[in-house]
């Protein structure tokens, strides 16, 4: 039995043309039984009458949208076959592929983990804590509803070390990559002996068993029946929320009966569970910072001339004259690529977005224009933050909120200026707001 092979497979669904291994040393353990097979897509035919119906049934996303299916010749098994359009960048999956599963004798963890955590919760958070804990030990979901900025990784520590000496294996699940970059560290840092892998497209290859897996939600198309504890972050962002197949991914990656647990500032009311822990106010003791607006008439047609809007532009000045890091968040892409400043800026698809974050991070530059890409899972010191066209659909009140919350996290510097420029007031800045105050009140 090759043990690399193990490793790698156990837990996994993986189409055999992406497997880092030769031929030959699958096809021996197929033969052995090591390895099980399944179609890559299965379709039914379903006789009414004087017509047929057919339904496809993807097996690694389980995408059962018929409309994301689409029958070709394929010159592979010179057929028709049917082809999943809804996972297709990881790879076509097609009624000839073959999905491989790991069959028999698991990979296991050395089990050798150290805690290695040297901070000091609050008493709301060491009670937030021990909820989830006991919730997590109980096996049954938890819903951990923390204000931005609350400490809501660390709350997380306790369960997960209490779950990798228990030899279960831990997933952290998220749908955005920045928040798999910005835990990456921090987890390799508190659990030094444990093996972590980090998923999200074009993350590079890693080696042995992860006893630990940091995944964007997507990734888990490639799990099955694999992990003892999940934790899914930010599950209120989008698209977990709107894609039923990504909810479905979490539970098919999650072994038969274990809980689920979730943690966001955000809930939506499909995620408010019996168990939950509320954690109303940030780990410093301070308010969150209350946001404010400010009218920005006609800034679409200003932008589009080549002109930035004067107040826009005295915001920008005030904050480069005094070295304040600074995000700027537009509605859309093209807005953001056409803004006339010389500012770098990122959007979803931004391949070096992981770097200009970092040297944002860094002050190697003053600040950037972003999409929504940015509204979560990133946390910069002493960042101050402007919102143009906060009245637009795509700023709902939680994306406000969480927008919001990027600034005052930090016990240096708990306050900062959160700007909502807008062409108009809506229902959704007004309500982000006084959830805002509301939890200032409590």
């Amino acid at each position: 039995m090759d043990k690399k092979l193990q490793q790698f497979l156990t837990g996994r669904i993986w189409l055999r043309e992406h497997t880092p291994f030769p031929p030959e040393v699958i096809d021996a353990h197929i033969d052995s039984g090591h390895i099980h097979l399944k179609p890559g897509i299965i379709t039914h035919t379903h006789n009414f009458f004087f017509w047929q119906l057919k339904k496809s049934f993807c097996n690694r996303c389980h995408n059962t949208n018929q409309h994301l299916f689409h029958t070709f010749d394929c010159a592979r098994c010179n057929q028709k076959c049917t082809y999943c359009r809804h996972c297709i960048r990881m790879g076509r999956v097609s009624s000839c592929s073959e999905l491989l599963l790991w069959d028999k004798h698991h990979a296991r963890g050395a089990n050798a983990h150290i805690f290695d955590w040297s901070g000091q919760l609050t008493p709301l958070q060491q009670k937030a804590s021990e909820e989830l804990l006991t919730s997590v030990q109980q096996n049954k979901s938890h819903l951990l509803h923390a204000v931005c900025g609350a400490g809501k990784t660390e709350l997380l520590f306790p369960s997960i070390f209490a779950s990798l000496q228990e030899g279960k294996r831990v997933c952290v699940a998220a749908p955005r990559t920045d928040v798999i970059l910005e835990l990456f560290p921090r987890f390799q840092k508190v659990f030094p002996k444990t093996n972590i892998h980090a998923l999200y497209g074009s993350a590079p290859d890693q080696d042995g068993f992860a006893e630990l897996v940091l995944a964007t939600t997507h990734q888990l198309y490639r799990f099955e029946n694999t992990f003892d504890v999940v934790f899914v972050d930010e599950a209120d962002a989008f698209p977990y929320y709107a894609d039923e197949t990504l909810r479905r991914a979490v539970t098919k990656a999650t072994k038969k009966n274990a809980a689920i647990h979730y943690v966001t500032a955000t809930p939506t009311k499909s995620l408010k569970t019996t168990n939950q822990s509320v954690l109303s106010r940030r780990y410093h003791g301070h308010d969150l910072p209350v946001p404010t607006y400010s009218a920005l008439w006609g800034y679409t047609r200003k932008l589009k001339k080549g002109k930035i809007p004067t107040k826009l532009q005295q915001w920008i000045e005030d904050k480069t004259k005094n070295n304040i890091p600074f995000l700027v968040f537009l509605p859309t892409i093209e807005m953001l690529e056409n803004f006339p400043e010389n500012l770098p800026r990122v959007h979803a698809e931004h391949p070096d977005r992981k770097e200009i974050v970092m040297q944002l991070r860094e002050k190697k530059i003053p600040g950037l224009l972003t999409t929504t890409i940015l509204e979560r899972g990133i946390t910069i010191e002493n960042v101050h933050v402007a919102v143009v066209g906060a009245e637009q659909k795509i700023f709902t009140s939680s994306a406000l909120i969480q927008i919001s919350g990027r600034v005052g996290r930090s016990f240096k510097y708990p306050d900062g200026d959160i700007v909502f420029f807008h062409h108009g007031i809506t229902h959704e800045m007004d309500k982000a707001k006084a959830a805002i105050e509301g939890w200032n009140k409590e």
